[in-house]
């Protein structure tokens, strides 16, 4: 099944092949996953060039990880940061800086430079549940969703000479998740999906989720210990290809650029990069340091 969140905050399941959006009753796709998927559909039929697709979740808790593919961790050493970057990272993200499919990322011009791309996916957790093993892990998966992890680098940069990061990836916009979610039992094997991100239709990142070094299923036994609710996020960490690693500061987003974030059976994430006078119509405000 595939799951949205369109319109004014509305859920539907969405039968992509006949482009039509089935309303269900139900508040939010949390309550979706809470309710174990026991809703009833309104009865309605809309189409989907009728209906505007909003980010599909906004979970209670969004668990990051990083460094989780070889290749990405690989080109980390390209850049002399003060820490290396290790596959156990781990923080949260600002859940008030999700943004849906062909929603604008403004760019902070006061703010960054540097700002790049992260194709991952988020795991989307069904049954709440904590300090649960690998075994154990699959029954808590209730689906996937495409990520895309804005980040500016030159903060990051700065961030890392602490060691940790995530101002650097929390600040508005810089969460674009869509277009849908996919529930788990349509996806035999979450293990092996081609992975690609495009900016202008130039593929800049391209793997497959068989590179990881640490498991779907390792990953979210390994965040348990901090407790889950239904509908929270768990991110992959992301592929080679970031702007960030690649020594050529022209891969850098800026706006007019438009990213797609692919990721196979998952569909396409599409955003617009905007000033921020196009964003919010006014002037760019004064940068606030530290």
């Amino acid at each position: 099944m595939k799951l949205i969140t369109f319109d004014d905050g509305r859920v539907g399941r969405l039968e992509l092949e006949e482009r039509l959006v089935l309303p269900l009753e139900v508040s939010s796709t949390r309550e979706y996953f809470a309710r174990d998927g026991h809703v009833r559909e309104s009865g309605d039929r809309l189409r989907l060039d009728e209906v505007t697709l909003r980010a599909p979740i906004t979970p209670k808790k969004f668990f990051h990880t990083s460094g989780n593919f070889r290749e990405h961790e690989d080109e980390s050493k390209n850049v002399d940061w003060s820490h290396p970057m290790h596959k156990g990272i781990v923080f949260f993200q600002n859940v008030d800086a999700i943004v849906g499919p062909e929603e604008p990322v403004i760019y902070p011009e006061h703010l960054t430079s540097e700002l790049d791309y992260e194709l991952e996916i988020a795991v989307v957790i069904g049954t709440p549940g904590k300090f649960f093993g690998v075994d154990d892990a699959p029954d808590h998966i209730a689906g996937y969703v495409v990520f895309n992890d804005i980040t500016a680098r030159d903060i990051q940069r700065r961030e890392m000479e602490s060691g940790v990061f995530s101002f650097c990836k929390a600040i508005d916009t810089f969460c674009p998740v869509g277009p849908y979610i996919v529930t788990a039992d349509e996806i035999p094997d979450a293990q092996n999906l081609d992975m690609e991100l495009r900016v202008n239709g130039v593929v800049r990142q391209k793997s497959n989720t068989n590179r990881m070094s640490v498991s779907i299923p390792h990953i979210v036994a390994y965040h348990s210990p901090q407790g889950y609710s239904a509908g929270d996020l768990i991110t992959t960490g992301t592929v080679q290809g970031v702007a960030g690693f690649s020594g050529d500061p022209e891969m850098y987003l800026k706006p007019g650029d438009v990213v797609e974030a692919e990721v196979e059976r998952l569909g396409v994430l599409r955003n617009p990069i905007v000033s921020w006078e196009e964003g919010h119509g006014t002037p760019v405000p004064q940068k606030v340091d530290w």
